[in-house]
């Protein structure tokens, strides 16, 4: 299925240029944490947030959702009055919103873009079409430029986005340690309680660093904790008492231990391909398309045959060389002497010199006598 779309529209504020880039749009009906029945609302994916429309011509949105505190996106199996509907629990930090897709198709779409503009990476465990994945890989790319290209007059002044690059960081940097915000490390926690409620991010100044725990106490509670590095070297963390440390991983031990090992690093294992992808385009139209390689085993390289020895293995079909002795029988066999007396005699080449020899040697004595 096809993305729906994208029309020009305003928001209340001015011109449809003030909203986020449009990557989704369909219908949804949608029921927030405190609406009692659902409303069947024109919603638009823009950039990362959903912007609810009362109608697909309408000009001016009714609701916006903003992303960033997302938790969790999971499927509602409980029954609608439309047997083809297929129903969603988006939840975020402030609350649960129930949206409802036409069919599962378009549920499973809608959970692809959702995921991709909040992920910042394509998910790989939703059943869609090649196509399909290609255009959600053109949505993260647009994201990613999108939030790198934000000009700085939409934050507050008072708080610089944080960056690994500005983090000073020495030493080996431990597994736990992730190039994210305060907000979105409380996201990872909650997402993935098990792999671990405790990470190391870079802080908000840029120029230290931050430890974000997460604990259930009748929900979640989250705590953070600035790590700082010392002029004379090494890292302590700011508390009351402050821990000096010498390196980041000895920041980390040192929050285990002084918990009892209740804090653990969060180390989440990302994910790999199953498969190997490459796009290339259609000769007729031009369209890029991504294809899945074969998963059959290469074929084998043929085998040489086996070598050969230069001589056969049996010595009774070798022959003999002109020189080499034969072995010959003096004595038959008997039954008083069973066993053959073997002698060596002369080969017909050694006889050959040797009577010439000799003929050789009377001459010369006849010679002299």
């Amino acid at each position: 299925m096809a993305a729906a779309p994208v029309r020009q529209r305003s928001g209340p504020g001015g011109p449809r240029a003030q909203l986020p880039p449009c990557y989704y749009e369909g219908y949804l009906e949608k029921r927030g944490p405190k609406e009692k029945a659902s409303r069947r609302l024109w919603t638009c994916l823009c950039g990362n947030s959903l912007y609810f429309f009362n109608n697909a011509k309408d000009s001016h949105f009714v609701e916006k959702l903003d992303l960033s505190g997302f938790v969790s996106l999971k499927d509602d199996c409980s029954r609608d009055r439309n047997l083809e509907a297929a129903r969603l629990i988006l939840r975020m930090k402030d609350g649960e919103t129930k949206l409802t897709a036409p069919n599962l198709e378009s549920r499973e779409l809608w959970k692809g873009f959702l995921y991709s503009v909040v992920d910042l990476n394509v998910p790989s465990y939703l059943t869609l079409l090649p196509g399909q994945l290609q255009m959600l890989k053109e949505v993260v790319d647009k994201e990613r430029s999108r939030r790198r290209t934000r000009t700085p007059t939409r934050a507050p002044p008072s708080r610089a986005p944080p960056s690994p690059l500005s983090v000073p960081l020495v030493g080996e940097i431990p597994p736990c340690f992730r190039p994210v915000s305060r907000t979105e490390a409380e996201v990872l926690l909650e997402r993935h309680p098990d792999c671990g409620n405790m990470l190391l991010r870079p802080g908000r100044d840029g120029c230290s660093l931050a430890v974000t725990t997460r604990q259930d106490l009748n929900g979640s509670v989250f705590r953070h904790y600035r790590v700082t590095q010392r002029d004379q070297g090494g890292y302590v963390i700011d508390v009351e008492n402050p821990i000096p440390c010498a390196t980041l991983h000895e920041v980390i031990n040192a929050l285990v231990e002084k918990t009892a090992g209740t804090l653990q690093p969060f180390l989440l294992e990302e994910p790999y391909e199953e498969n190997i992808t490459y796009v290339s385009a259609n000769d007729e139209n031009g369209e890029r398309i991504l294809h899945t390689a074969p998963s059959s085993p290469l074929p084998k390289a043929p085998a040489l045959p086996p070598k050969q020895d230069r001589w056969p293995s049996s010595p009774l079909t070798r022959s003999p060389a002109p020189d080499r002795r034969i072995l010959t029988t003096s004595v038959p066999a008997s039954p008083t002497n069973p066993m053959r007396r073997l002698i060596l005699s002369p080969s017909p080449l050694t006889q050959t010199l040797n009577e010439e020899l000799k003929l050789k040697l009377e001459k010369r004595r006849a010679s002299q006598e």
